[in-house]
């Protein structure tokens, strides 16, 4: 661990002998449609991999599988984001957008992720952005 900003922690660690960096956090609140329905631990990953030329990749990992052909939503703001799923993780589906979604997630209050599950449950995450700009500043300067 780099480090604990707000709500994100950075991390660092060479897997394999590759520099990995992110910044990650767990939704503030989450809501379920029905209420109640279980699910595994959620979270929210900003990402940099050099050696593979990946600099803040956006991934979000739901707890659930998600419904197959389903896609999901990440809103920042005004801005939605459209999401491609599989299996229980979720990444930008413009790959030309990921780096306006993550300018839109330095400036903002929260996320608010969107999706539906294999089951039909449908789940509202909403990510506080607090000390995400921090959290990404340093793992920026440790994954040059």
């Amino acid at each position: 661990m780099l480090g604990q900003y707000g709500e994100w922690g950075a991390y660092a660690a060479t897997p394999g002998g590759k520099k990995l960096c992110f910044a990650i956090a767990k939704p503030a609140t989450s809501e379920t449609t029905p209420a109640g329905r279980p699910r595994n631990p959620t979270y929210i990953f900003i990402s940099s991999r050099p050696a593979d030329k990946v600099n803040n990749e956006v991934s979000i990992i739901i707890g659930y599988p998600f419904k197959s052909s389903a896609d999901a939503t990440v809103e920042v703001g005004a801005t939605s984001f459209a999401l491609y799923t599989q299996q229980d993780g979720a990444w930008i589906k413009n790959g030309t957008e990921e780096a306006r979604l993550v300018e839109a997630m330095r400036g903002g209050q929260s996320a608010i992720v969107k999706g539906t599950s294999t089951k039909g449950t449908k789940t509202t995450d909403t990510f506080s952005l607090k000390g995400l700009a921090q959290a990404l500043d340093r793992t920026d300067r440790d994954c040059k």
